[in-house]
């Protein structure tokens, strides 16, 4: 079964301690997603992100954190541009996941051969 999730309401900001740049920004999600949901998300959020100037200062490692996306280090240059990436990175990671279990699960060898590798383990 496939695994959606949607933005589930207005981002809160937060101020980080001095001497780092930007805010941190949550983004409450429709529920707890799953480690697969979260690495798929992040890795088409930082496909979107490529090529813009403004995200310098962002932090993209382990940003969905429950059911919320946190950023860190995100100015108000950037935040325009960046709700619009983040709704695309959510929804390419829940069209991702859907696709990836919509395909049938493809076997890597016979299982013939798999149980010939069984019989060497202990022999």
């Amino acid at each position: 079964m496939s695994e959606t999730h949607q933005i589930a309401g207005s981002a809160r900001g937060e101020p980080l301690r001095e001497g780092r740049v930007g805010a941190r920004i949550r983004v409450p999600l429709s529920g707890s997603p799953s480690p697969r949901w979260s690495r798929a998300m992040c890795a088409h959020l930082a496909n979107e992100l490529t090529g813009h100037a403004a995200v310098g200062h962002l932090h993209l490692d382990e940003i969905v954190q429950g059911d919320s996306v946190v950023l860190e280090g995100v100015e108000e240059r950037e935040a325009p541009v960046l709700g619009d990436c983040l709704r695309r990175a959510v929804e390419a990671a829940n069209a991702c996941l859907r696709d990836h279990d919509d395909a049938p699960a493809r076997a890597n060898m016979p299982a013939a051969q798999a149980e010939r590798i069984a019989t060497e383990v202990l022999a």
